[in-house]
């Protein structure tokens, strides 16, 4: 067993024009004074990163980790969640999801940008000496997850095999960087459970770099075992967002939230100790399992404050994250036997 590193904090939520939000070594000061070891790093957000600097120098990169480093932080990971949408999107989505990319660009254009933007990191991870990125699928056949009306035969696949043919090159670019891919699995993605991530890893021929991102904030408003989930897939989770939240069904909503904001949906997300997630099962279950990448808070909450979330956040990961054991408890009882005792015991001649 290993030992989960953190806490890490991500900090796309926090990010704004008023110091000390607007640097990075801003950031960096504010995360250390709140008790953070590691910082996730959003690439869209120029006064944070500059990504074509990031992928083309490795000097560049060292300046940054020099910029956290006199905070006592690292970089946890990169994160490319909005350039990952990008990689992706049905025509439902495209008006809603183009200002995720430079003004001007045309739904081919901004796919493309997209593209090179999510190689970029992977080149820029690697001169940052990650071996894990963060970031989102996509999604072709979203739109259809609702079975009504009846889905056409072969739909399915055929969004499937299209989305491992647009994320093959940039795998096997991230297979150049000895970078793992890490897919948020989220609702929104074509990646949104356990089966449709299945399907992209059948798409993809198993791509070694095709991992996991594991939240469990999004299975709990699916209504997803999330516990049973790392029995299934602990191999392939490389990452990990701590991220609350809560399912409080009534008589008028569910699953789906009826069209209502977030305060007053039956699912929501919360601040870490606020909503229903079992994080001392989680990180039980993962240290057993020999995780040891970086416990990141991923503070998303429709009634708490970040800088509050933020604060408390940092306090239960390192409550939470358990120092693995190198011993065996009844060691202390155990005597030592020769291979003939061993038969003895065994009845064996």
């Amino acid at each position: 067993m290993k030992t989960i590193k953190g806490p890490a904090i991500f900090l796309a939520q926090f990010a704004d024009d008023t110091p000390p939000f607007n640097t990075l070594k801003g950031m960096a000061e504010w995360a250390s004074g709140l008790g953070y070891k590691a910082v996730q790093i959003p690439t869209w957000d120029s006064r944070l990163i500059d990504l074509d600097k990031a992928a083309e120098s490795k000097d560049y990169c060292d300046e940054l980790k020099g910029i956290l480093s006199e905070s006592g932080l690292e970089v946890s990971e990169l994160s490319t969640h909005l350039q990952g949408q990008l990689v992706a999107v049905h025509p439902a989505y495209e008006e809603l999801f183009k200002g995720f990319a430079p003004e001007g660009l045309n739904a081919k254009q901004r796919n493309e940008w997209a593209i090179d933007q999510v190689m970029k990191a992977g080149s820029a991870s690697r001169n940052l000496g990650l071996n894990v990125h963060a970031t989102f699928s996509g999604a072709l056949v979203w739109p259809y997850f609702y079975a009504w009306p009846q889905r056409p035969a072969g739909l399915v696949e055929k969004a499937f095999n299209e989305l491992a043919n647009r994320w093959l090159p940039i795998l096997n670019h991230f297979e150049e960087c000895g970078v793992d891919a890490c897919y948020e699995i989220h609702p929104g993605e074509d990646l949104h459970d356990g089966i449709s991530f299945e399907k992209f890893l059948e798409a993809t021929r198993h791509h070694n770099r095709a991992k996991i991102l594991y939240d469990p904030s999004h299975f709990v408003l699916q209504q997803l075992d999330y516990l049973t989930f790392i029995d299934h897939y602990h191999e392939l989770i490389r990452m990990f967002h701590v991220k609350d939240a809560e399912f409080n069904p009534t008589g008028k909503s569910g699953v789906y939230g009826g069209f209502q904001d977030w305060v007053d949906r039956p699912g929501r997300f919360r601040s870490v100790g606020d909503g229903q997630v079992d994080f001392k099962s989680i990180f039980s279950k993962l240290t057993q399992y020999g995780y040891d990448g970086w416990a990141v808070l991923e503070w998303e909450c429709c009634i708490k404050s970040p800088e509050q979330g933020a604060k408390e956040g940092a306090e239960y990961i390192s409550d939470f994250i358990i120092q693995a054991t190198e011993k065996t408890f009844d060691d202390f009882a155990g005597s030592g036997m020769s291979d003939e005792e061993f038969k003895g015991l065994l009845g064996i001649d």
